[in-house]
């Protein structure tokens, strides 16, 4: 295919009318090239999605409210952004009809798959809205259905792509809609089943999403448009004196994000880095200023990198026989792990327990507990507790990122410390 760039835009770049205002003032930027753009759910759509889907799911007379709250904030921006929004009015409350009936079936067994099916609404209403504004606007395009192109197997809220079908449907998508003129619009975090049901890829899965599409299109580029200057070596509102990152190499992007940095999904660089494709963070806000590239470089500077995750579960097994926490216990523990897809983000082992520090996946987690205490194994567990992780870590690093905190349990290899701490 031809050279194509992908720009993915958040949730915060597409959170308002001036965002979205700002948004076409970029791609007015590029006039002569081909460009899938990848958009996420405007603002907190996501997470307002998530509260309708959990007053869905207490039967609570809460629902119908909140879907109204949520149709006039989008029917309100449309308003902001349109001399004559009708057209656009009218596509949105059609989708808005659709999540209504779709709350009016009773909540299944699975909530993983009501969420994919509920949630994913945020992305169908941020695009159908965008994609009218640019045609006011002037800048043609065609919105694409995401769930038409990236094919999924039915892990909800994690699908897992099949990338054979993926490339096909996303190849003849794409190309259909670049020879048209103009740009191609679709959805990030979402995708579908063969049966024609509805995925997400994970929360903030837009990332992973621009990545999917650039590697299946031999892209030239990603560009991911943020609310930051660029890659940063810290949380800006956990540490104000945080660095920017100029030229970062796929490995070492793939060890932060692996280690919980928020900046990118953890999904997102492999599939950029098997055909060596640039991936750019650049500031909505300053679209001139350089940003920060992850490509095939070394590592230029070498400064702490600080990731701290919240909301965390210490975990504590022990086989209730007094065995030894061998491979036999591992593999079992292990298999259920991977059963409940509970993520492993700190892990230490003695003779008779084992301890890891995970996500807190709700549900999920609840479940894979009661499963190993079934098994013989006593559990204990502190919650919530947090974690610290520090890159290329000095003595000053530990002192600045953990000081007087509570350590639960400490971990460290050549490059990388990690502490469970008390929040």
């Amino acid at each position: 295919m031809m050279n194509i760039k992908v720009f993915k835009f958040g949730g915060a770049s597409v959170k308002d009318a001036p965002a979205i205002e700002n948004l076409q003032s970029i791609l007015r930027r590029y006039p002569d090239d081909k460009i899938v753009v990848v958009i996420s759910a405007m603002g907190k759509t996501t997470n307002f999605l998530e509260k309708v889907l959990a007053a869905y799911h207490d039967n609570s007379a809460d629902v119908p409210v909140l879907v109204d709250e949520l149709q006039r904030q989008h029917v309100s921006v449309a308003e902001q952004l349109l001399p004559d929004p009708g057209g656009v009015v009218d596509a949105l409350c059609k989708l808005f009809t659709q999540l209504r009936e779709r709350l009016t079936i009773s909540p299944s067994q699975n909530y993983d798959f009501d969420y994919d099916q509920i949630v994913s609404f945020g992305e169908l209403l941020s695009t159908t809205l965008i994609s009218g504004y640019l045609n006011h606007a002037g800048i043609p395009n065609m919105w694409l259905d995401a769930r038409r192109l990236v094919r999924t197997d039915s892990t909800y809220r994690e699908g897992r792509i099949d990338w054979e079908i993926t490339a096909r449907q996303v190849r003849e998508g794409v190309e259909a809609g670049l020879s048209q003129g103009g740009v191609v619009l679709t959805q990030g975090f979402i995708g579908g089943t063969a049966e024609n049901l509805t995925t997400t890829l994970g929360r903030e899965g837009s990332d992973f999403s621009a990545a999917i599409f650039a590697h299946v299109l031999d892209a030239e580029s990603v560009t991911i448009w943020k609310d930051v200057p660029g890659l940063l070596n810290a949380d800006p509102k956990r540490f104000d004196d945080a660095v920017k990152l100029e030229r970062i190499p796929y490995e070492e992007a793939l060890e932060l994000t692996f280690y919980g940095a928020s900046i990118i999904h953890p999904k997102t660089l492999k599939p950029l880095q098997n055909k060596q494709i640039p991936l750019y963070v650049k500031s909505f806000a300053s679209p001139d200023d350089e940003g920060s590239v992850i490509t095939n470089c070394r590592l230029s500077t070498v400064i702490p990198s600080y990731i701290v995750k919240d909301n965390q579960v210490l975990i504590t097994l022990f086989p209730k026989d007094f065995s030894f926490m061998g491979v036999d216990n591992l593999s079992i523990i292990f298999s259920l792990l991977a059963k409940y897809r509970v993520k492993i983000n700190m892990m230490q082992n003695s003779a008779l327990s084992l301890s890891i520090c995970t996500d807190n996946v709700g549900d999920r987690l609840k479940k894979c507990m009661a499963e190993l205490r079934k098994n013989n194994y006593k559990v204990k567990y502190n919650a919530p507790v947090q974690l610290i992780t520090i890159r290329h870590y000095t003595p000053e690093a530990v002192e600045k990122a953990v000081g007087i905190k509570k350590l639960l349990m400490r971990q460290t290899s050549r490059a990388t410390v990690q502490f469970v701490v008390e929040p």
